[in-house]
């Protein structure tokens, strides 16, 4: 992550220290663990040991997704993107038909009944 990427996300996450032990790995770091674990698609156990141990940047991932952090922040960057007007909003209309072929509709079951008959009977 760059300097200046990682200077927008650190205004944004949470301030509050825990107490006890202080952290080895900057959140950095850890985040970088995770944005390469989710952009390479391995199993956090694989996650190389320079972003940190995987149980404590998985920890972290999963406090922070059940706390909705990733959610507001995902929020914040997206509306401060808008404002800045980088991004667009496109309606695109599809008129794409999708034809079954005529032998397709109508087709007897094994047991001699029509899918309408079947679907009275259940």
């Amino acid at each position: 992550m760059t300097d200046a990427r990682w200077a927008v996300l650190e205004t944004l996450l949470p301030k509050g220290v825990k107490p006890g032990r202080p952290s080895v790995h900057s959140k950095r770091q850890l985040i970088n663990g995770m944005r390469f674990r989710t952009r390479t698609g391995i199993r956090w156990r694989d996650l190389p040991e320079r972003h940190g141990r995987w149980e404590t940047v998985y920890g972290l991932f999963r406090r922070r997704q059940r706390n909705g952090t990733w959610h507001r922040i995902f929020g914040q960057l997206q509306a401060q993107a808008d404002a800045k007007g980088l991004i667009t909003r496109e309606v695109s209309v599809d008129s794409t038909i999708a034809r079954a072929h005529q032998h397709a509709a109508g087709a007897r079951l094994r047991l001699g009944l029509t899918c309408s008959r079947l679907y009275e009977i259940v």
